[in-house]
């Protein structure tokens, strides 16, 4: 017999255990122990004006040819104290001038490193809210409790507003987002070009009734009112202020419509002279852009209106152009998919710049020498979201960088340099800097695949479609087979669903788009299969649009064809199939439990919409009506009458203090199960909103884990 000598023997039994290496909620999850440790390799980018530079160390160097600038330490010594943490949370706010920008220790502080001297420091209010910095002017804005504040530059501190509230009844509130940050709002202050003006919201929620949400923190529970409009009651109103920072004054405009409408993409002329408003009546259908004149608060043109059967959603501003402060990049829908409009504020005149079945997804910045607009669409193939820059002047469109994969770009000053961001299928991120006029560049990192490069088992991820329930519409999927598969077995089948607008599971960036909860469930045996059906985004106005008015249906029809593709796998298992979802896919899982008995065995719902009469009013109106409105549909829609047909297993997570989607959704569904004498399992997270962070995250997913291990896997 051949001798083996013992570290040919030691190698074999490591390469063995390498083999045998499974991910784990640890390495998968935010909130895990070792989820850092295998993110793709990275770096850290800003610009100095039109210098690419790297951020990712405590030295902060140019990203070309690495020379230093200055050093972490170096900074904190000029400040005297340790403000300054790590590169990648420095600003570099004037181009060519050798001064960064810091935030730490309750003051922001501007450091020129070349003289090794503060130029300018300024601290922060203590307790200030929504801060809004602008870097021309050098102002704060900032909220305490309902009102609004500016801190100049040179210290003094101005009070905006005194009738908010500050009782915590958020009755009336300055300076916050409004209309429950829909139509693209994240915030309430608006600074001019300049910084001398600050455009902002007043938003008076007194006539809104509260949602109650306990508090059990407390030696005896108590309640904090939540002001949550439900579709068809009385929604709040909002009014847009300016201040002008050097005359102490505000003025109001004078807004047109009712008092409940929507005004949204607030957007500052180049001169200041002018605010341009999107205002949206109601029932979202009847869209208007309005100029203001932002010295006396008057109306001085509708400039664009759009009207629908359906509804009208705007979701951007507007984007002037740096060399012709007359004309203003629009996106719009109206032919079927978002894109690009050259809109001339004087006259109102607009030119279509993009066109095609594609969808333009984000307007990233201009090169003003060659006079072009940059943008992500999915014109390559729907999955995907790539860079192209469009000639204003001659009508050219060029793709920059990668015609693949999902990107995110950041333009130099000029914008004549772009770093693009990108992954695919396959590559994990890959960092370039191009040329965005001839696209020429250079690649600054291509990462390994973390999983791969430290030994452990990685499920077979794949991407298709088939077609939708209309028999014409392609779908997309994505199918994360277990580890170790063999073909000749049956496996446990978990069909992740979303399925609402706003919101897509597939796309070509790495592993598809996998979460890290599917990888960990292919190491346990199970088959996840993931399909964006008709509602969902980036596939245009019809696509999208065609739940009007009876959400869950054509969804539950789409996802139904993808089960029906399943059970064509030989190596799926029809009896052992689950379904899970979080929010919108909270709605869809409990709606499949519901409506499919027979099909899906066992099913975990987060955070579900049960009747969307108990939905907001911006986002259930827009897609549903008012119950008054729509009563078929919203009765059709509901999953109150549906409660009785449930059969298999069950169960409802929630966060007990979610304001999105109230826990009236899911108290009400415990309620008819139990007087339908339905079985229903149900798991809180006290103090917990719409989503877990942190290890809460480790928690949930274990708890999501164990009820498939105990009803689905046997």
């Amino acid at each position: 017999m051949r001798r083996i000598n013992l570290f040919t023997i030691m190698m074999l039994m490591a390469s063995m255990a390498m083999a045998q290496k499974f991910l784990t909620l640890e390495d998968v999850m935010s909130g895990g122990n070792n989820w850092y440790n295998l993110q793709p390799e990275n770096r850290f980018t800003a610009w100095w004006g039109n210098v690419p530079v790297e951020t990712t160390a405590d030295e902060v160097k140019t990203l070309l040819d690495g020379k230093t600038l200055f050093t972490i330490e170096q900074l904190n010594e000029t400040v005297g104290e340790k403000i300054a943490h790590s590169g990648h949370n420095v600003v570099f706010p004037y181009g060519g001038k050798t001064i960064v920008q810091v935030r730490g220790n309750g003051q922001r502080v501007q450091i020129d490193w070349k003289k090794g001297a503060v130029v300018w420091r300024q601290s922060i209010p203590e307790g200030a809210e929504h801060q809004d910095f602008n870097l021309t002017s050098k102002h704060l804005a900032y909220t305490l409790d309902g009102n609004l504040y500016v801190k100049t530059a040179d210290g003094e501190e101005l009070q905006i507003s005194t009738d908010g509230s500050t009782d915590g009844s958020n009755d009336i509130v300055y300076g916050q987002s409004v209309h429950r940050d829909e139509f693209g709002i994240s915030k309430g202050t608006f600074w001019s070009p300049d910084g001398k003006q600050l455009a902002f919201y007043r938003m008076d929620q007194s006539m809104v009734m509260g949602y109650p949400q306990v508090d059990i923190t407390t030696r005896i529970a108590s309640v904090k009112m939540d002001k949550y409009p439900m579709a068809g009651e009385t929604s709040h109103q909002v009014k847009v202020g300016i201040f002008d920072v050097e005359k102490r004054t505000t003025v109001w405009l004078n807004l047109i419509g009712e008092p409940d409408d929507y005004h949204t993409n607030l957007t500052w002329a180049p001169d200041g002279k002018r605010l341009y408003v999107f205002e949206l009546n109601r029932a979202q259908n009847d869209l208007r852009l309005i100029a203001y004149n932002t010295t006396t608060g008057k109306l001085e043109a509708c400039l664009y209106q759009e009207c629908s059967d359906k509804y009208v959603e705007p979701m951007h501003g507007l984007d002037f152009l740096p060399w012709d402060n007359t004309k203003a990049i629009m996106q719009s829908q109206r032919d079927g998919y978002n894109h690009l409009y050259l809109l001339d504020v004087n006259t109102g005149s607009l030119e279509q710049i993009t066109y095609g079945d594609f969808v333009v997804q984000e307007v990233v910045g201009f090169n003003t020498k060659a006079k072009c607009v940059l943008y992500l669409s999915n014109a390559m193939e729907p999955r995907t979201s790539c860079l192209f820059s469009r000639n204003l002047v001659k009508p050219r469109c060029t793709l920059i960088g990668a015609g693949e994969g999902v990107h995110s770009a950041s333009l130099s000053e000029d914008g004549q340099q772009v770093i693009d961001r990108y992954s695919s299928p396959t590559v994990p991120r890959s960092i370039n800097l191009y040329d965005t006029k001839d696209g020429k560049g250079k690649n600054i990192l291509t990462a390994k695949d973390p999983w791969a490069d430290q030994g452990y088992a990685i499920p077979e991820i794949t991407s298709g479609s088939i077609k939708a329930a209309d028999g014409k519409t392609d779908l997309y999927y994505r199918m994360v087979k277990p580890v170790g598969f063999d073909p000749t077995k049956k496996y446990p089948t978990v069909v992740y669903v979303y399925g609402g607008p706003h919101a897509h599971n597939v796309d070509a960036r790495w592993h598809w788009c996998l979460r890290g909860w599917e990888a960990y469930m292919a190491t346990k045996g199970y088959l996840l299969f993931i399909l964006d059906n008709r509602g969902s985004e980036w596939r245009g106005r019809d696509f999208e649009q065609v739940t009007f008015h009876h959400l869950g249906e054509v969804e539950m029809e789409d996802q139904m064809e993808g089960v029906k593709f399943l059970k064509s796998l030989p190596y799926v298992d029809a009896d052992r199939m689950g379904v899970h979802g979080w929010s919108y896919g909270g709605y869809m899982t409990t709606n499949l439990m519901c409506s499919y008995p027979d099909v899906f065995k066992v099913g975990v719902a987060g955070g579900p919409v049960i009747d969307w009469k108990y939905y907001e009013v911006m986002y259930g109106e827009r897609y549903m009506g008012t119950p008054e409105q729509n009563p078929e549909g919203y009765a059709r829609c509901s999953l109150l009458g549906k409660a009785k047909n449930l059969k298999g297993r069950l169960q409802i997570i929630f966060g007990y203090n979610d304001p999105i989607c109230v826990p009236q959704h899911t108290l009400s569904f415990v309620r008819v199960c139990e007087d339908a004498g339905a079985q229903l399992d149900l798991f809180t997270y006290p103090g917990d909103g719409h989503n877990m962070f942190g290890r809460d995250q480790i928690h949930l997913h274990e708890r999501i884990t164990r009820y498939f291990e105990d009803f689905l896997a046997k």
